[in-house]
């Protein structure tokens, strides 16, 4: 199982002495019972660290090239309690590197009436504050987000954790390294791109190895370590042997066992955390993982099927981002397979040849073992399964040639009608916002891939959010969208991204 960071977020009060010692002091005090109640909400995901009180261009200089070397702060939370001159933030902002977070904010929730004074006016002025500070970062141009509302308020906390998630994604995404097995899908456009365009603009390392040096290390995987994740195969999963042969079926199961342990073991080696894989390249491999890359994608890897690095980035990304998030219904990659145009039963088939990670599952997931036409290879083990109801969003960054664009599509998954008992992978059925026909038509005139990552748990927000940090296009396509302002905004980022 993959793992990130403990990450922390630092808290930090801007302030200056203009109004003495004692205002200073209930600054400090304020900030460090905001810090104590942001802990103690059971809100966020992270834990808040307090920092003293900044004032002057050496402490903000210095706090902030702290935050930059510290491995385990994941981003920076600004409050300013009174009036910080916004000149004094400059150098700091400028040499500052992560997520940064300004919480328009203040320490008492009601004007107290009866006994308001111009002390308590001097001492509590976010309003001022906040519009002093404000304006300075965007003068230099930095991204950031900004989050308006009272610190108590769940609403309000809930912002900050979902920041708090896309900050991580930030941070990490500089982490992310992507091994490719083999090459993209002949003649295939959308899951080409440039990967030194991708390692400047996201951090993302993409490198490729050839099929059979992975295949060496799953030959070198023990017959007793195979068995003995076949047996817990057996004992997690149903077998639906569909006719065959029990000792058959466990055979070909044993083939995804090994793969998985060979997969693993070479990612691990190497230091990778994302995967892609191609039918049309399998080298030695006896069956195209199948059963084998869903384990992994549960365990946090990404991946991107006929070479798509691209999607393998984002399915890591954003299980990174969910990571250890209570009540997670699942991340996966998905394809677009086929729709339904019955009226008031609108929707797409998603799925793919084998490759649907298991978090999305509801109710029992069983192993199968069925032919499989691509790949040349022996029938390949998979899992299979219905996956959850509920909204989600589906995602697809897409290289323009002169940009990327990350494309944003807010769904809602379903049932199907009736049950595909034909059907051997697992499949997600969902009618894209506004509804399938604008949906599909914005999709296309945006250039969107037929491979996407898809969440149940993240919002377009937190991946709109992300984009930005990242300097990309990002579009929208939800409840509100018209084909008619969507090519206008498509037409305006031409000219804001060119």
């Amino acid at each position: 199982m993959l793992k990130r960071k403990n990450y922390s977020f630092w808290f930090c009060a801007g302030s200056q002495d203009l109004y003495g010692d004692e205002c200073l002091e209930h600054v400090a005090a304020h900030s460090k019972r905001m810090v104590e109640g942001l802990n103690e909400s059971g809100v966020l995901p992270y834990k808040v660290i307090w920092k003293p009180t900044l004032l002057t261009n050496e402490q903000i200089r210095r706090t902030l090239n702290e935050a930059n070397l510290d491995e385990e702060c994941a981003g920076v939370i600004t409050w300013m309690h009174t009036f910080s001159p916004a000149k004094s933030w400059i150098l700091g902002l400028r040499e500052y590197r992560k997520p940064l977070l300004h919480l328009h904010t203040q320490f008492n929730e009601e004007i107290p009436y009866d006994t308001i004074d111009m002390d308590f006016m001097n001492e509590n002025q976010s309003a001022h504050g906040g519009r002093e500070y404000g304006h300075i970062v965007t003068r230099m141009g930095i991204e950031r987000k900004v989050i308006a509302g009272y610190w108590q308020d769940e609403e309000v906390q809930k912002r900050i954790a979902s920041w708090m998630r896309t900050a991580v994604g930030i941070v990490e995404s500089s982490r992310i390294r992507i091994m490719r097995v083999a090459d993209n899908m002949r003649n295939v456009a959308v899951t080409e791109g440039d990967k030194v365009e991708a390692q400047l603009k996201f951090g993302w390392e993409i490198d490729t190895y050839p099929v059979n040096e992975i295949a060496e290390c799953v030959d070198s995987v023990s017959e007793a370590d195979t068995r003995m994740l076949v047996d817990e195969y057996y004992e997690t999963y149903d077998i639906l042997l569909d006719g065959r042969d029990p000792e058959g079926f466990r055979r070909h199961a044993a083939v995804q066992a090994q793969i998985e342990l060979g997969f693993e073991r070479f990612l691990e080696e190497k230091g990778y955390q994302a995967i892609v894989t191609h039918f049309g390249d399998l080298g030695s491999l006896k069956q195209l993982p199948g059963l084998a890359i869903q384990r992994l994608m549960q365990k946090g890897y990404g991946f991107g099927a006929e070479g798509d690095w691209k999607v393998a980035g984002m399915v890591r990304l954003m299980k990174l981002m969910t990571e250890d998030m209570k009540d997670a219904k699942g991340t996966s990659m998905l394809e677009d397979y086929t729709y339904n145009f019955v009226k008031g039963k609108e929707g797409i088939l998603q799925a793919h040849m084998l490759e649907v990670c298991p978090t999305m599952a509801e109710g029992t997931v069983s192993i199968r073992c069925q032919p499989l036409s691509m790949g040349d290879r022996e029938d390949p083990a998979r899992l299979v399964f219905t996956c959850k109801e509920g909204p989600g969003i589906a995602v697809s960054l897409i290289d323009l040639g002169n940009r990327f664009r990350l494309i944003i599509n807010d769904v809602n998954c379903r049932r199907t009608e009736k049950p595909m008992p034909m059907l051997p992978v697992a499949a997600n059925f969902w009618r894209p916002e506004p509804d399938l026909c604008t949906g599909a038509e914005a999709w296309i005139l945006a250039g969107g891939a037929h491979h996407t990552a898809f969440s149940y748990d993240l919002t377009a927000e937190q991946m709109g959010d992300w984009a930005a940090a990242m300097g990309i296009e990002a579009v929208y396509i939800d409840k509100d969208t018209t084909i008619r302002n969507f090519k206008r905004d498509l037409m305006l980022g031409e000219l804001f991204y060119r």
